[in-house]
Parts: C-alpha cells; sequence; structure tokens
C-alpha cells in the first residue's frame, strides 16, 4: 500500500521541553509526538516540523508532516491522539497532502507573538516576560517599521548557526497595548536562530530610550550581533501561525 502524507496541526506549552527538535539527551515536543503517533498507529512514524521552536518557547499553532499507509478518520484519530499527548500538547487537525508536500518548505509565512507583563501577574509566570520598566511603544513602532527596509538580519542571528544565508521577508513587524500586556507581532518567511528574541531585546532597549532610531539602522546595517540588544526570555515567545499555499492539500 502507497504511503499517504498527513499535515498534523499541533499546539503546546513549551515550558518543559528544550524546543520542539529532537535531541540526544534533552526532552523535547517532537520526542513525545513521535511517540504518540507511533503507539497510536502501530508502527515507527517520524515526523517534520515547520521549524524549530528553542527551549521554553510556545506554540500556539505548529504543523508538522508524516507518512502512513492507510486513511485516518480525522476525528476518531484526534481523539486518539490526544489521549496519549502530554496535557502540555495538543493535536487540533489533520489533513492529508500531496506526496511531495513539505512541512517546512512549503510554508509560506510564518508568524510569531512576544508578550511583555508589565505588572505582576502570577497566571503569566512562563508565559510571559515581566518586565516592569516603562517603554516608549510609539517609537518602538517606527524602529519595527525599519525591519521592512531590510532582507539581511545576520545582526540579529545566533553566531553558531548552520543557515547558508542570512536573508528573510518580513511582511509585518508592530507592537500592540492591551493593558498592562505589550506583545510584539512579527511575520516572515522565514527566521534566524534566535533572531525574533534578539530583535524584541534591542526594541526594547529604543523603548527605555538607551538606543535611537538612527542607531538602530546602523545596527541592521552593519550585520553585527555584538552591536545588537541581549535576547529577551524564550517564555515570552510563541510561535502563532504558520501559512501554506492550499494546493498542496488533497
Amino acid at each position: 500500500m502507497d504511503k499517504k502524507r498527513y499535515f498534523l496541526e499541533l499546539a503546546y506549552k513549551g515550558s518543559k521541553y528544550h524546543g520542539w527538535q529532537l535531541q540526544t539527551n534533552a526532552h523535547t515536543v517532537q520526542e513525545e509526538v513521535n511517540a504518540a503517533l507511533s503507539l497510536i498507529l502501530r508502527q515507527r512514524i517520524e515526523t517534520m516540523g515547520s521549524g524549530r521552536t528553542d527551549t521554553g518557547v510556545h506554540a500556539k499553532q505548529q504543523f508538522i508532516h508524516f507518512d502512513f499507509p492507510g486513511s485516518l478518520e480525522k476525528k476518531e484519530f484526534l481523539r486518539r491522539v490526544n489521549g496519549v499527548l502530554p496535557k502540555d500538547i495538543a493535536a487540533y487537525d489533520i489533513r492529508e497532502a500531496k506526496a511531495d508536500a513539505h512541512a517546512r518548505f512549503d510554508a509560506r509565512w510564518r508568524s510569531y507573538k512576544y508578550y511583555i507583563t508589565q505588572r505582576k501577574n502570577p497566571f503569566d509566570v512562563e508565559l510571559s516576560w515581566h518586565y516592569f520598566n516603562k517603554l516608549d511603544v510609539s517609537t518602538m513602532n517606527k524602529a519595527s517599521g525599519l525591519l521592512l527596509e531590510f532582507s539581511n538580519f545576520e545582526c540579529f542571528s545566533k553566531k553558531k548557526t548552520d543557515v547558508n544565508h542570512f536573508e528573510c521577508e518580513i511582511k509585518e513587524a508592530f507592537w500592540e497595548q492591551k493593558g498592562h500586556q505589550l506583545i510584539f507581532n512579527i511575520t516572515a518567511n522565514r527566521f534566524l536562530r534566535g533572531m525574533v528574541r534578539a530583535v524584541v531585546g534591542t526594541l526594547v532597549q529604543i523603548g527605555e530610550g538607551k538606543l535611537d532610531l538612527k542607531g538602530f539602522r546602523e545596527i541592521l546595517e552593519s550585520k553585527n550581533r555584538e552591536m545588537a540588544g541581549a535576547s529577551v526570555p524564550p517564555y515570552g515567545l510563541y510561535l502563532c501561525r504558520i501559512s501554506y499555499p492550499e494546493n498542496i492539500f488533497i
């Protein structure tokens, strides 16, 4: 029987995991998902994610693909897989895709949000960065707009990375304020390792008045990670949306 390719939509709280991707000596989300699928489908299942999330980072929407030689009834499959997955990982939807569809390479846009809480909130522990300094959101938004003028973001990338280039197309980047919460929104075709957390850390410097717009532009032009701000904590970061062309699905 020919194998069929399936796309599975997931969400997870990343607090207890060393990121998405399998590692030899660390507990990861992918490890739990592979184990659950292999148990339910009674054969070894290996998955491919739309992208990596680092230790402590969450996902409101993550897509994976896997191959299986048979038809899956959505409602029953999701009921079974959610019964096996840990409480901090959920499966929301499953769709059959074309045999060559790829969760990582076919993704057109990826969207992240970073949450900052400016008032102590026990219900946001490990889910938002508690940061109480006053921030100039208007100027932070002006700086965010500058990101759309650039395509090389080496200045925000971790140094030890295996990418071939540092080019990214950013479609949107902006801050919004909801009460005591600040949310940074960014959408791009791809992201570099540590990129969003470094961007947020640098924009916070602008919000504090420690860096101006001219200085921010100079950082972008420098391609030098040492000129940019420190990375903010991982637990405020969420992978929120992955967009695919509809024609990859059956």
